[in-house]
């Protein structure tokens, strides 16, 4: 199979090593050559700067891992061709050109997979087995909180120039860090309603917005919030799920589920495996993309479940810039 890789910064990187560690060898680079990341691991790879060029040489599959706001520009053309693709969240920073996406989808016939890799990690894995098992009874209200500190992401560059912290790339921690909002999704069901309260409140110099707490109400009842900033140190990311039968806790940190049980009233831990790493949900995704293209698999994260998140966070935007209560058709 032959991939195309549209994007070399940090996270075009990881998964040309990825690819790379899972036996692919076959790989073409498009590039802008913006990326300010060393150019030694690249050196073996073909490079086309221009993206017809590119799609001319016939990829199999488009990983799209360029800024955000410039998602769409690679992406339409790639689908229309015929390709499969990976494409990296936000799918885009606005909802203009996805219809044309997703027209291109369906004329071109590749499948596409959305770069949520948190959908591969073990303990949000558990927590969905608990929830289809109803462990908990009734879910009734979740918080998510995911507080990082944007300079310590790529001390290699200025923060302030790369795309999180631009609002002409798609910046800004609501998009950046709009995991939760899929993964929410993804374990409760459709959100109906949004409301947010979001600011550049620390003093990090940059032009977006740096902190964000989010309400949602979920189509079944469920309520909850999210919080996402850009400023904490250490940096925290959990997840508690309250229900009428007890509780689900979730620490990125340590990776593990404790689960509270009111009939029994007593905790129960489900560790993940020694060894973990980040990248083991961004390899899991990868494998999981080349079953997706040999059709031994469906997505685990479509382009439809893409665009509810990318709806979500337009709408913690729109409710915060205009304070009001947004719904979610």
């Amino acid at each position: 199979m032959k991939f195309l890789i549209a994007g070399l910064g940090s996270i075009g990187r990881q998964h040309l090593r990825n690819l790379v560690a899972l036996g692919e060898r076959d790989i073409l680079l498009y590039r802008t050559h913006q990326s300010t990341l060393p150019e030694d691991e690249l050196a073996d790879f073909p490079v086309e700067t221009d993206l017809v060029q590119a799609l001319n040489l016939k990829p199999d599959a488009v990983i799209i891992t360029n800024p955000t706001a410039r998602h769409l520009e690679v992406a339409i053309p790639a689908a229309r061709a015929g390709c499969h693709l990976l494409l990296e969240k936000p799918i885009s920073d606005s909802m203009q050109g996805i219809e044309e996406l997703l027209n291109a989808v369906e004329s071109g016939g590749g499948e596409v997979l959305v770069g949520y890799q948190f959908r591969f990690h073990p303990g949000l894995q558990k927590i969905e087995e608990l929830l289809q098992k109803r462990t908990i009874g009734q879910p009734v209200s979740v918080r998510a909180h995911w507080g990082e500190y944007l300079p310590g992401w790529h001390p290699w560059e200025d923060y302030r120039q790369g795309y999180s912290a631009r609002s002409d790339l798609g910046g800004g921690v609501i998009l950046t860090l709009s995991h939760p909002l899929d993964y929410l999704r993804w374990l409760l069901g459709d959100v109906s309603e949004v409301w947010a309260f979001s600011g550049t409140l620390g003093e990090l110099g940059v032009e977006v917005e740096d902190s964000a707490e989010i309400g949602v109400r979920f189509s079944s009842g469920v309520i909850g919030s999210v919080h996402l900033d850009y400023l904490q140190q250490p940096p925290n990311h959990f997840l508690e799920l309250i229900g009428t039968e007890g509780t689900i806790i979730w620490n990125f940190a340590h990776g593990g589920v404790r689960l509270y049980l009111s009939e029994e009233n007593a905790w129960k831990s489900y560790p993940i495996q020694k060894g973990f790493e980040r990248n083991d949900m961004l390899l899991d995704e990868m494998s999981h993309f080349f079953d997706l293209v040999n059709g031994n698999a469906n997505s685990k994260c479509t382009l439809s479940d893409g665009v509810r998140a990318l709806e979500l966070a337009l709408a913690a935007k729109n409710s915060s810039q205009k304070k009001k209560i947004v719904q979610i058709n």
